[in-house]
């Protein structure tokens, strides 16, 4: 558990030095360990200690370190790095569900999330109901005395939609029924779901952790029993465990990520308040903005509404193209949380397999527009949006 600010977890937290002393985290890349007895190798396989390791689709000093600091930055006992952040979401809801359970989920989410639930859960025997995660009562009609698990983006991909997460768990809770959040768009710095209640929160590392285009990665964070029990159990014997070379590089981001978040924060509010009621938009939603339909939950919530915004460019699709096309500083990609402003069309890239009723019930017109704001000067990113919106 935490014992010291975010700031100094983030550089301090979970270290562990060799005989050398290294000032910078080693990076331990071996696929396994070498036992001084057979019967030494014997009793590691019977029980391993904290500190015991025997195959890195086990565990690794660089991950555990990775892991450590995390979980002490997101105010957990425990954590469990994974490849990828689609890794971690599918390893914490395929380790705890079995056929029979009753699973309870939001429905704006990221269009892999909506596959592992729709697609792969539904598959093995598992029950899903799907609710509008803005509407109290949708959640107090489906959550049951059976419900095994909720799951639900804290901060929705790519509209922004903001759940009340406080009556989710609540609700959940006194159904006997664990909660699973996605917590990629709130950031770790701004993370309130572990304050909250949740049980199991679930990270996209690759999203501002690493957040400078390099490496995939996920995480899941909760309670010792949880990450130690069945998570570990699970992802170790499929495969999804982080390499180490990806947890050593997410450790030397972490020690710069309060800083970047932060920054990258304050110019995507400046960037949303340029654009609330620009001319050739029919929307803008940030949520610590006060035109955002849950302002009130955003704010009561979280001290800052993360590094995105997204827009509805008018004249759809083809209006959209010529303004993304005529951006200079923002790239076009599917990525976000990175130190490089991107921007992203839902509608064709991210979310383009969804049925179009599906697209239509989540807001995914063809004029969105997800802007993940990054590191540049905040001035000079509103003057680019302003120059390719006289495009359209």
């Amino acid at each position: 558990m935490t014992k010291w600010g975010k700031r100094t977890e983030a550089i301090h937290g979970g270290t562990r030095r060799s005989q050398y002393g290294e000032l910078s985290e080693a990076m331990y890349m071996t696929q396994a360990f070498v036992y001084p007895t057979a019967e030494a190798a014997e009793a590691r396989f019977e029980k391993s200690g904290p500190d015991e390791f025997i195959y890195a689709r086990y565990g690794n000093p660089t991950n555990r370190m990775f892991e450590d600091r995390i979980a002490a930055m997101e105010g957990t006992e425990d954590a469990f790095a994974c490849t990828s952040g689609m890794a971690a979401v599918s390893g914490a809801l395929m380790a705890l569900c079995k056929a029979g359970d009753h699973v309870v989920s939001s429905r704006a989410l990221f269009g892999s999330c909506l596959y592992v639930l729709e697609e792969v859960l539904a598959n093995f025997g598992v029950e899903v109901t799907i609710v509008d995660g803005i509407d109290k009562a949708a959640w107090e009609a489906a959550i049951r005395p059976d419900t095994r698990l909720v799951f639900l983006e804290s901060i929705s991909n790519p509209t922004l939609e903001v759940i009340d997460l406080a009556h989710v768990v609540a609700l959940s809770h006194a159904n006997g029924a664990l909660v699973v959040v996605d917590n990629a768009m709130a950031t770790p710095i701004f993370s309130y779901a572990t304050r909250l209640g949740a049980d199991l929160v679930v990270y996209s590392t690759t999203k501002h952790v690493d957040g400078q285009g390099r490496m995939l990665g996920g995480a899941i964070c909760g309670s010792r029993e949880l990450i130690r029990g069945p998570i570990e159990t699970y992802i170790k014997h499929t495969g999804g465990a982080i390499n180490p070379f990806a947890a050593w590089t997410h450790l030397k981001a972490l020690e710069t990520l309060d800083l970047r978040v932060r920054a990258q924060a304050e110019s995507t509010l400046r960037v949303a308040e340029a654009l609330a009621d620009h001319p050739k938009l029919s929307r803008m939603s940030y949520p610590t903005h006060p035109s955002h339909p849950q302002y009130d939950i955003a704010i009561r919530q979280a001290p800052s509404g993360g590094t995105v915004l997204a827009i509805e460019v008018k004249g759809g699709k083809e209006a959209c193209f010529r303004f993304l096309n005529a951006l200079e500083i923002f790239i076009i990609s599917n990525n976000f949380a990175d130190a490089k402003s991107i921007a992203t069309h839902p509608a064709t890239t991210t979310h383009q397999r969804l049925p179009q009723d599906q697209k239509d019930a989540l807001g995914i017109s063809d004029g969105l527009v997800r802007l993940s704001i990054g590191l540049e000067d905040p001035a000079d990113l509103v003057a680019d949006l302003d120059q390719a919106l006289r495009a359209v």
